[in-house]
């Protein structure tokens, strides 16, 4: 929300008498009556008449930018109102608290809302109000929440005390950095990001885990199509027409051998042909490490069960109580690797399907 600027201050107010009791709403801020939500209010409907904020002070006793607080903080209180805030935030800001919803004038409706209760439960004055709501802005401005962060204003917060500590040089203020970012910290994810650095050798930096090696097949052409063999020619009418028809189901061709095995075709990629044991594992793209913010798709892993030797830039399964397991090991670990995820293949993007098949419409 933008500041309301003051009015020219030699304009003569035109009040419209029908609408507005201009005397009553003068007499009021005069007094100091009610609370400073009906003062904005007020305020509000004065300038709104005509009056400029240097004839409203002149009159009340209200400055210019007192009156710009109290308007834009009672625009804020109402849109916290219409997003159904706990009456304990109503009640709060009844009384006092004009400079802190000030503050948030920069957020969006439920941003507001968030914040508001959150400043209300941790009792924060306009500084802290200032700083929640500069937090929130920043972190909306991102796609997806940091790692470890989430979008409540008290990991919006500690996530900037994180950055700040990270640069800090200086043993001390970094610790009180720490400290301050897990005063704020709302998810448990976020207090142990900030934790972290508490155990990091000083001035090293943490290594950080890898990026999947994600693909997507992007060219028909490299999703082979399964048939079935009839046998080899010749061979006979009844043979031809008797052998089943391959059927394939989901986005990776998957089919149903008469053995029971399931077999799926990809492209021959390098990293593909070299595998000495790959073997392919069907998942849905947020049951992967470090991927639960982002678009849920199906996947396949292709894991290479032969290559068992560690790597700090790979991700590896392993077991866990008889459950497949995915995990990064930034050191030599201690448990048996099951086989190195090579591979984390995304299906093809099919904007249309029905026109895909249809050749003569895209000649045209």
């Amino acid at each position: 929300m933008t500041e309301i600027s003051p009015a020219n201050p030699h304009h003569n107010p035109q009040a419209n008498s029908e609408t507005v009791d201009a005397d009553a709403l003068i007499q009021l801020l005069r007094r100091k009556e009610r609370n400073w939500v009906e003062w904005g209010k007020a305020c509000q409907q004065l300038q709104s008449a005509g009056y400029s904020s240097q004839a409203i002070f002149e009159q009340t006793g209200f400055e210019p930018i007192q009156q710009n607080q109290v308007i834009v903080a009672f625009q804020v209180y109402e849109t916290l109102v219409k997003a159904g805030v706990s009456e304990a935030v109503r009640s709060r800001f009844e009384r006092t608290g004009s400079d802190i919803l000030y503050e948030l004038r920069i957020l969006t409706q439920p941003e507001r809302a968030a914040a508001a209760e959150f400043i209300v439960a941790r009792n924060l004055d306009s500084d802290g109000a200032r700083e929640v709501a500069k937090a929130m802005k920043e972190l909306s401005r991102r796609r997806t929440p940091p790692e470890g962060f989430s979008n409540h204003p008290g990991d919006a917060v500690a996530y900037q005390y994180w950055k700040l500590a990270q640069q800090q040089q200086n043993l001390q203020e970094r610790s009180r950095l720490v400290a301050r970012g897990l005063m704020f910290a709302h998810s448990q994810s976020s207090r142990q990001e900030i934790e972290q650095l508490l155990t990091e050798p000083f001035g090293g930096s943490r290594r950080r885990a890898p990026r999947l090696p994600f693909y997507r097949v992007e060219d028909s052409e490299q999703l082979p199509r399964l048939l079935s063999l009839v046998g080899q020619f010749p061979v006979t009418t009844a043979e031809f027409q008797q052998v089943e028809a391959v059927e394939t189901k989901g986005a990776f061709h998957i089919m149903d051998a008469s053995h029971q095995q399931q077999i799926v075709a990809i492209p021959g990629w390098q990293i593909v042909s070299k595998a000495q044991d790959p073997v392919a594992i069907l998942c849905n793209s947020t049951q992967l490490p470090k991927q639960e913010n982002e678009k849920s798709e199906a996947v396949l892993l292709i894991v290479d069960r032969k290559n068992t030797q560690w790597d700090a830039d790979s991700y590896f399964m392993v077991d866990q109580s008889g459950t497949l397991a995915i995990e990064w090991f930034s050191e030599q670990p201690d448990i048996p690797l099951l086989g190195q995820i090579i591979l984390v293949l995304r299906p093809k993007k099919i904007l249309d399907e029905p026109l895909s098949r249809d050749l003569w419409q895209i000649d045209e």
